[in-house]
Formats: C-alpha cells, structure tokens, sequence
C-alpha cells in the first residue's frame, strides 16, 4: 500500500482501497445487509470523510445472530476437544496474519492510529487468541480428597453464548482479549464492534470464514441502543465482557442484573505516573511521554497524571518537554508518525473542554492546549500533546477521565503523601512506578491501588498478566489464564463410592 499526495489524497486513495469490501453484519457464516436496510458510514477522524456504507442493525440481528451462536454451540463447538479448537483458533490466526496490512489500514482509517501502531496492535491481539488457543488446551481438572467414600472433582463448563462488546479505541486488540478467551473456553461468540470503528472487526470475522464453524463468531454493528442493549438482555446470552466507560458499563450492570447475567466489566481509568527521587530521570520522562501520549492518550490505562517527586521536579520537566517533540500529530498513513487524530470530532471538543477546565481551576499549560493548526490538520480531529502543571489533586482535571493526550504533573514530598494522591480518585485500573529502589518499587507495588502495576516501564500488559482494576475500574480478569475461567461456570461433582462388590 502506497499512498501519495496530501493528506486527503492519500486518506481518499485508501478508502478507494478499501472498497470492494462489504460491511454489513456477519451472521452464521454470511455477510449481510440490516433487515430494515438502514446503513451508517463511520467517519475517517483524519479527514473528516465517510469511509465506507455498514449496516446498521438492531435487534432483529442480535435475535438472528445469538441463534446462529446458539446453533454452533449444540452442533459440536462446546462439546469440542480443546485441542480440537484451540488448532482452528490457530488457523483463523493464521489467516488473520496473512491480512495483517489490510486490518491495520482498517484500523488507521476509522481510529486515527498510525499505520504502525495499528498494525501492532493487531499483531498484538493475534497474540492473544494464539495464547488463550494455548492455554486452553493446558487445563487440568480438580480432584478433592474426599477419602474413600466418594469421589468428589470440579467440572469447568462453557456458558454458551457469549456477548462482547468492543472500545473504539483498541478493535482488533480488544477482540483478541475478549473473543479469544470466549471461544477457546468452548463459547460461541456475537460481537458489537464499536460504532466509529466497526471495520476491521467485521473483516476480521469474515476470515473466519471456511475456517471456524459457521455460527460460531458473529459480527453485529449497530448502536449501543440497538444492539448492545437487546445483546446483554437476551435470555440466551450466557456472559457479556464489555470495555468502555463508567456509565456505561453502569448501564450494562443494570440490564444484566434483571437477567442475572455475568459480566466483565473493564472501566475507565485516572491513573498515576509516580516519578521517585532516586529515578532515572531521563528514562522515567521518556516512560511518562509514552505512557500518555501513545494512542492520542486514548486509552483507559493512559499514565495521565505524573506524580513527581519535589527534589527531582525540575530537572524531570527539562527532560520531559524535551521528550514530547517526538509526539507531534500528523497524518497517520504518513510513515514515522507517532500519533493521529483523536478517534472523532465530538471527543476532540470534550478534550478541549476538560483543557479549558484546567485553565479555569488555576493550573498552568506547559505545552500545548489547543487543536492543531495548519493547513493539514484543518479537517481533521488533531490535537496538540498537552499538559498541565500547579495541578492540585481535587481539581476536576485530577480526578476526571479526560481519554486525550492531556498529562497532569502533581508534585510530592515524600512516600506517603505519593501514594495518598496516586489513590485518591474513583478509578484503580493501572499505575506506573519510576524507582531504582527495589524495596520503594514493591512497597509502592503493594501500597498503590490498581489491578496492573508497572515498575520503570509502562503498557506492560502481556499475554499471561491479569488485566482489569479496583474500584470504579470495573471488575473481572482479562488478558490471563483468569480470563478462560471467567467464561466457564464451576460444577462440582460428587460421587458416592460403594465398596467392591467382590
């Protein structure tokens, strides 16, 4: 893929690209159109441009889609051997890497990610669904000594029919989290791709085509009223994973709470960089840089607020600012571009409102502050790398999710007033820790609350590591062996053992 000219040209050259491809909703094994016929064009956020026309369904699709997932589960998917799966999961990975460049552009065209970064990502999420395939087929049953009279072991049996639905922010990613532990624990899956970027998960559905058992992954884009809610209230959805926002995922609580269905809830995040004085400087500002400027600083476990020690303050600032000239915006099909656009317009102007809340509290702008200008960037949803010093731990720019490349320096006196800031908020998901210390680094390990933990480094999730948070965080485990678990339900056996009859 070689795209020339100006940004527009080259975005137009893509979407081009990219048209003989058909989105509509994939559904035991077919793609097709909505019932009502309606379709929605998600926008390309580098140039403010529809991309291509995806159906749009509703809950006729849902009903249609879990009895396709109904039907793969009786026909032979739960019943499966493991191993049996976890070899068509490997093919389906094996097809998705042979596409690798056309689910990246997809990605690129409908997010904003960099060529690059998307196509790590989905790499990423491939790496998932081969670990979660792995994993499955390592799993040991429970025996429970019980003495000679009976014979007591734990069954691990799959739900069914399982509900995911996807972040705007990380597709591809995501889906590797979530599907792949749903399928490789023996469910059948129907997935809500997220509305602003529904294409490379429906691609990466029809793949499975030919590969997978039809039925047994089904795509179906739509709203959040028209598909997420009628998903999660179906009587045939066994469990429903779910990333996003709070109130969302408050909303998701309360219809499932009338069915009783188990959920996966992975919130927001507010979450806290905490440089100690016996850090590398250098190398813990270059961490910080990343760890809020990767993805825009769209993501929930963005470090959006740097807790730095008084004694190393300054110099930590120098090395910092210094650090985030290498996160300018620009076009993201531009090779060396490091980030895009943010995902839509409307969250441009969210972001720019939480930056004008920062100006009104009395915290001062270090860098940035403002949409990008210039004749390249007059279409699309940029904004310039931004961050805030003199912030105070209760301003509403320390406590508030912005999901933008906004950073908050904060500064502490010592070990205890850091991680008194680090937990002060209403969100516990992530947290990095800058030391050379060992004994700081495990004390601060303990003492901070956050489901991840990364210590001189940051965005250290890794097939194999638990990943969800603490309080309004959400709850349940993804990303690790925990995950497969969270989709199976325990039964416990117990059988009474005569004596032998001879």
């Amino acid at each position: 893929m070689n795209f020339t000219g100006t940004t527009r040209e080259r975005h137009e050259q893509a979407h081009d690209h990219i048209s003989d491809l058909a989105f509509g909703a994939y559904i035991d094994g077919e793609t097709r159109d909505a019932s009502s016929g309606a379709t929605f064009a998600p926008t390309d956020p580098a140039v403010d441009e529809p991309i291509t026309q995806v159906a749009r369904c509703d809950a006729a699709e849902v009903t249609d889609a879990v009895a396709a997932a109904g039907d793969a589960f009786d026909d032979g998917w739960g019943a499966m051997e493991a191993s049996d799966r976890a070899a068509l999961l490997r093919e389906w990975v094996a097809e998705l890497r042979d596409h690798l460049d056309e689910l990246a552009l997809l990605e690129t065209l409908e997010v904003g990610k960099p060529l690059a970064y998307a196509r790590a990502d989905v790499e990423n999420g491939l790496d998932f669904f081969e670990y979660y395939a792995n994993v499955s087929v390592a799993q040991e049953g429970e025996h429970v000594p019980t003495g000679g009279d009976s014979h007591a072991y734990v069954r691990h049996e799959p739900y069914g029919v399982t509900g995911q639905i996807l972040p705007w922010n990380y597709p591809i990613l995501l889906m590797g989290w979530k599907v792949g532990a749903a399928l490789a624990a023996g469910n059948t899956s129907v997935v809500k791709p997220p509305s602003p970027a529904p294409l490379a998960v429906t691609r990466a559905a029809q793949l499975a085509d030919g590969i997978l058992p039809d039925g047994v992954v089904n795509v179906v884009p739509g709203s959040g009223s028209d598909v997420g809610e009628p998903l999660i209230d179906h009587p045939d959805v066994g469990k429903v994973s779910f990333t996003g926002s709070v109130p969302v995922g408050q909303s998701i609580m309360r219809t499932a709470a009338d069915s009783v269905t188990p959920v996966t809830l992975e919130l927001g995040g507010k979450n806290p960089f905490i440089v100690f004085p016996d850090a590398d400087v250098e190398e813990a500002a270059a961490t910080a840089a990343t760890g809020g400027m990767y993805n825009a600083g769209q993501s929930c476990d963005s470090a959006t607020r740097i807790l730095v020690h008084e004694d190393v303050k300054a110099e930590f600032v120098d090395a910092y600012l210094e650090e985030l000239e290498g996160w300018e915006p620009g076009d993201p099909l531009a090779e060396g571009t490091t980030m895009g656009p943010l995902a839509y317009e409307d969250h441009r102007r969210s972001v720019d409102e939480y930056v004008e809340v920062g100006r009104e509290e009395g915290a001062t702008v270090l860098h940035g502050g403002e949409p990008v200008e210039g004749e390249a960037f007059d279409d699309g949803a940029y904004y310039r790398p931004t961050v805030f010093d003199d912030v105070e731990p209760d301003m509403r720019i320390a406590q508030e999710e912005v999901f933008g490349p906004v950073q908050f320096l904060i500064t502490f006196s010592d070990y205890a007033e850091a991680i008194e800031v680090a937990n002060d908020v209403d969100y516990g998901l992530t947290a990095g820790i800058a030391t050379t210390n060992p004994s700081v680094a495990h004390r601060a390990a303990a003492d901070v609350e956050a489901g991840s933990v990364w210590i001189n480094q940051y965005f250290g999730t890794v097939p194999g590591t638990p990943f969800g948070g603490f309080k309004q965080s959400g709850f349940g485990r993804e990303c690790a062996q925990q995950a497969l678990e969270e989709h199976t339900r325990a039964k416990s056996v117990n059988l009474a053992l005569d004596d032998p009859p001879y």
